[in-house]
């Protein structure tokens, strides 16, 4: 037990380098760019007040989305959609499968659930004891079922879900305008050093690997981003990239695309003045999500046509297939 207790503490602390690595390669970006080659590289004062400036600006706007990014919590399903203690004892004391079947269906008839598994299941999670909401996984690193979903990032020591989505979004846009800035502005003074033109040994090597260093991560950071973006426009999460969500009338990788406009309002909200600034202003609460078609819409597991859908979604002709087979399936 101990020894148990010893290892996640230890895996605990280690999940920390990948976010000590990055603040420390930062840092010394930071250091390198306004000591070395602004402050000793640079000799017109109007050059140096120009870009530090900008620096400075792109710099702050890095900072702040990776912290956002950082410490940011995953949102967690409401207590709705976990078992209520008398469904939980009721569930595990039933040994007929189509009994409990029964159990989880009433369950979700209160809920706004529309997606199934594979194989046309209810969404449950035994670990968590609760329906998963439309987008939502567990993860198994942080231990929790975490709403919408997209991927569990190292480099954060967090998980990317609709709290933090819009701030890890941003923060690799303002990584890559960073290491952009830096390498753009350097390359001047690192063709200086390389042809001898200017001569400081310990500011050449600052210089010199500064662009290197902005360079690689440009490059590596260019198509994670882009990734992303081109995930955005479809409306979908990386999860959902390589399993399509299931709905009523079987697997679709467009279920919740609205169009390219209201993809882009999903995550940044309908305000565009803030959508360059890491706040919140993402729509929705993380548990039901706008569909792209009134079948899509319609919920398999109420039985009283009971709909929760927003944007256009109507209660009109949401019939319920009586016929429509559900098994149980423990999902983690």
């Amino acid at each position: 037990m101990a020894l148990a207790r010893g290892l996640r503490c230890c895996q605990r602390v280690l999940a920390w380098v990948p976010v000590v690595i990055i603040t420390l390669v930062v840092l010394w970006s930071y250091y390198a760019y306004v000591c070395e080659l602004c402050l000793v590289t640079l000799t017109n004062p109007v050059e140096q007040v120009a870009y530090l400036i900008v620096f400075h600006v792109i710099f702050v706007l890095f900072v702040w989305t990776y912290w956002k990014s950082v410490f940011t919590l995953p949102l967690q399903p409401d207590k709705k959609f976990h078992m209520s203690y008398a469904d939980k004892e009721r569930y595990e004391n039933e040994e007929r499968p189509e009994v409990q079947r029964q159990i989880l269906v009433e369950i979700a008839r209160k809920l706004p659930v529309y997606t199934r598994t594979g194989n046309g299941a209810i969404r449950f999670c035994d670990r968590c004891q609760l329906i998963k909401p439309d987008r939502c996984h567990h993860c198994s690193v942080c231990a929790m079922c975490v709403l919408k979903m997209d991927h569990h990032c190292p480099w954060v020591n967090n998980c990317v879900g609709f709290s933090n989505y819009k701030f890890f979004l941003l923060f690799l846009m303002y990584s890559l305008l960073y290491c952009m800035y830096i390498a753009a502005t350097v390359f001047k003074y690192v063709i200086k050093y390389w042809t001898d033109e200017l001569t400081n040994g310990r500011s050449k090597f600052h210089v010199l690997f500064l662009l290197f260093v902005a360079v690689m991560f440009f490059l590596s950071l260019m198509f994670l981003f882009g990734y992303h973006c081109w995930l955005v426009s479809r409306n979908r999460s990386t999860l959902e990239a390589f399993s399509a969500p299931v709905f009523q009338n079987g697997p679709d990788k467009n279920g919740f695309n609205l169009g390219f406009v209201k993809n882009l309002q999903q995550v940044f909200g309908e305000e565009k003045k803030l959508w360059l600034l890491p706040v919140v202003s993402s729509k929705g609460d993380g548990h039901s999500f706008p569909m792209r078609t009134l079948c899509e819409a319609q919920n398999p597991l109420l039985a009283n046509e009971e709909h929760w859908g927003d944007d256009g979604l109507d209660e009109e002709n949401h019939g319920y297939h009586e016929g429509s087979s559900l098994a149980i399936e423990m999902e983690t």
